[in-house]
């Protein structure tokens, strides 16, 4: 469902269809960098358990995890830059949107709803409070303060407070690790982070596809009351002449 253009509200979807397309490509990267994780663990066990006959066979098995390990990072972070750009973008003409289908009176710029992801502190509570706004002002443009918000929004809001710290965890766990347990513990807390990585972009992805329904079922049903409006002067103008 597509439309021209409803007073200046621009129309979405090829932007929402390419952000969608990087964030399920983000999951599937996410799920990669699970297995590959997976086995490095398995690996790891291995050397603890003595499993490898000699000390060249192990080396081998290492270096091969550790080169298939960066080939997996480089892919995964590459498909991240892209999808946040995209998801950027995405959240600044949504604000934008909003105000054009009658949101008056928001709070949060289109800039300011995604500046606050660079300011530290801040970016632990205002983006959310940006997106929060986006829903209730997409949901119910004319009255958007008394809309309701999905429970989407506080898991997607939790999932990326978690997100942080676990990522942050399994950096200086690895940093520090010296020891094969050590090592294992940071595997074990890089798969949780991976876990929720994956949990995070799946509902962003819910959030995003719903946003857009409801943003483009206003715009369209603008655009047709326009349109009736623009058929009734005509007919009327006739009529008088």
């Amino acid at each position: 469902m597509s439309i021209e253009q409803t007073g200046s509200f621009k129309d979405p979807t090829h932007l929402t269809n390419w952000t969608l397309c990087l964030l399920y490509a983000l999951v599937v990267a996410a799920v990669i960098a699970l297995i590959s994780g997976m086995l490095e663990y398995q690996l790891l066990s291995d050397f603890q358990e003595g499993v490898y006959a000699s000390q060249e066979l192990a080396i081998a098995a290492g270096e091969a995890s550790d080169a298939r390990q960066r080939l997996v990072a480089i892919v995964q972070l590459a498909i991240f830059i892209v999808a946040g750009v995209l998801t950027l973008m995405w959240i600044y003409r949504a604000n934008y949107n909003a105000r054009q289908l009658g949101a008056s009176g928001m709070e949060f710029t289109p800039g300011w709803s995604i500046g606050w992801y660079f300011i530290p502190l801040a970016n632990l509570w205002m983006p959310y409070q940006a997106m929060r706004e986006i829903w209730k002002a997409s949901r119910n443009p004319q009255d958007w303060r008394g809309a309701t918000v999905s429970p989407l929004l506080p898991w997607w809001w939790f999932f990326w407070i978690a997100l942080g710290v676990l990522g942050h965890a399994s950096y200086r766990l690895t940093m520090r690790a010296e020891e094969l347990s050590e090592f294992i513990t940071a595997n074990v807390v890089a798969q949780i982070s991976g876990g929720s990585d994956i949990v995070l972009t799946l509902i962003l992805i819910a959030i995003i596809h719903r946003v857009h329904r409801m943003q483009m079922a206003h715009a369209n049903s603008q655009k047709n009351t326009l349109d009736s409006t623009d058929s009734l002067r005509a007919q009327l103008g006739l009529s008088e002449s």
